[in-house]
């Protein structure tokens, strides 16, 4: 918050930003890669100050080049009973997948506090306080095939990439920094097909791999903001007309402006997703899925 602040009112470096492309202005981009320079966080603004115009040149490289990418795998505890919804075996293409870190809901046990628990994978738990008719899974969900796309993926196994990942976790969130160090062995120790390119080009292909392993299924978690308007509605054109030919299932979880035709005139409080079934919404979730709050009954389809 000391360096948001101090950014403001800040003219020297507000051209300093200046010089960036737009798409690059973001501050959680700015500050990690001011982190990644040595910048100490928390820290006074006057440090990250510094950092700034002193190392100008090797923190703008680090922003043109790389992107942020949190990858929050506590997203899967809000996917994850939608997925026990669908027969299996399934064959998960995520897009904007980064390292693909949420391709694994096998992987993991879930807690869900309020409505239940499943257990019995061996990995880390992951916890979401609980509302409404969750249809918790009986069984973990059976992944047969997971591949991803993503602008810019995120090699599992390289340990720079994954240092990277955790530096874009705030400083003050130990917990989710954690939670991410374990994701990231989870996925090495089979690490997910992810593939570089535009989510709407790949996706034919991927999905045409998928077909060959088990029932398809599309996911992404906060990622169809980042496209243009316009490709929002194209993505989501193409996404109906793939569920009305069976051509596989749609798992979003995005906030609620940005697909407004799936949210409709489903209602969500701050801070929440709108988590929706081929086009259709089934619950609200918290944004990094740390609370669910189920909508239908019944389930969420098949």
């Amino acid at each position: 918050m000391a360096w948001a602040l101090g950014v403001a009112d800040d003219p020297e470096v507000h051209a300093w930003l200046a010089d960036l492309p737009r798409i690059k202005q973001q501050p959680n981009l700015v500050f990690a890669a001011a982190r990644w320079h040595g910048a100490p966080a928390p820290g006074k603004y006057a440090a990250f100050r510094a950092v700034l115009l002193e190392r100008e040149e090797a923190v703008k490289a680090t922003i043109r080049a790389r992107a942020t990418q949190t990858n929050e795998v506590g997203r899967l505890a809000a996917l994850t009973p939608v997925l026990g919804t669908l027969d299996g075996p399934l064959a998960l293409v995520e897009v904007g997948a980064s390292a693909g870190l949420c391709l694994f809901p096998d992987r993991y046990d879930y807690d869900w506090p309020g409505a239940g628990r499943l257990t019995g994978s061996g990995g880390p738990t992951l916890t979401a306080t609980a509302t409404g008719p969750v249809p918790v899974p009986a069984t973990h969900p059976d992944v047969a095939w997971r591949g991803g796309v993503d602008l810019n993926p995120l090699d599992v196994t390289d340990q720079d990439a994954t240092s990277w990942l955790e530096n874009l976790v705030w400083p003050e969130q130990d917990e989710r920094r954690e939670r991410l160090r374990e994701a990231v062995a989870v996925a090495r120790r089979e690490p997910p097909y992810v593939v570089r390119g535009d989510l709407l080009e790949r996706l034919p292909d991927l999905l045409r791999e998928a077909g060959r392993h088990g029932t398809p299924v599309v996911l992404h978690s906060a990622v169809i903001a980042y496209l243009e308007d316009d490709d929002r509605e194209r993505f989501h054109d193409v996404m109906t007309g793939l569920v009305a030919d069976g051509a596989c299932h749609w798992v979003s979880n995005e906030a609620p402006r940005v697909l407004p035709r799936v949210t409709g005139d489903f209602a969500v409080g701050p801070g929440r997703f709108v988590l929706a079934l081929d086009g259709v919404p089934v619950a609200a979730a918290h944004g990094h899925g740390h609370a669910l709050e189920w909508r239908t009954t019944g389930g969420a389809g098949g």
